[in-house]
């Protein structure tokens, strides 16, 4: 099997970037996703309902549950719920890595601070404060990836929006917000 970077759909039009933040609280896990353009404002902002897996799930599926919880349940529901199509996906939590096995986009992560993973290609760009991880099996994203980091504003750091995003999603859960995409 082949596998084929995903060339931007939008060569020289707009770039939408995506940012997928999954966050484990007491009432589960839950999402944010916000979409911005190149110059980082916000173009569309989702977030999910707390997600708990039952004890069944838990053991159904073992050592995959984060990985689908951040992927299949969370990530892939809310890319599909929103209107805007991003460009690139960056998430923060390596485990939504997994995301991009589900989708047409590039997916890459921010790097935890101290050691490495496994199935990743780490690299870094000047547009990422933190370093970023590729999924190793879509290795092949990693020019797409480049070229669409280029066309991103010199000023936008991709770890920036993940503290937007939680500060969104603590204020939408003070407001008693209960709508979700998942």
């Amino acid at each position: 099997m082949t596998i084929q970077a995903v060339p931007s759909p939008k060569p020289n039009g707009p770039l939408a970037l995506a940012f997928l933040a999954v966050l484990q609280d007491s009432t589960g896990w839950l999402g944010g996703y916000l979409v911005t353009n190149g110059w980082g404002r916000p173009l569309e902002f989702r977030l999910t309902t707390a997600v708990q897996p039952n004890r069944v799930q838990s053991v159904l599926y073992g050592p995959t549950l984060v990985e689908y919880l951040h992927a299949d349940v969370i990530g892939k529901t809310l890319v599909e719920k929103t209107a805007t199509k991003p460009d690139l996906i960056v998430t923060d939590g390596p485990p939504a890595l997994a995301l991009r096995a589900r989708i047409e986009v590039p997916v890459v992560a921010l790097a935890p601070p101290t050691g490495t993973l496994a199935e990743t290609v780490p690299f870094s760009h000047a547009r990422s404060s933190a370093g970023l991880l590729l999924p190793a099996r879509f290795a092949a994203d990693r020019d797409a990836v480049l070229e669409l980091l280029e066309r991103v504003d010199p000023a936008v750091d991709l770890a920036e929006p993940f503290a937007r995003i939680r500060e969104a999603v603590g204020e939408a859960r003070k407001m008693g917000v209960t709508k979700s995409a998942a």
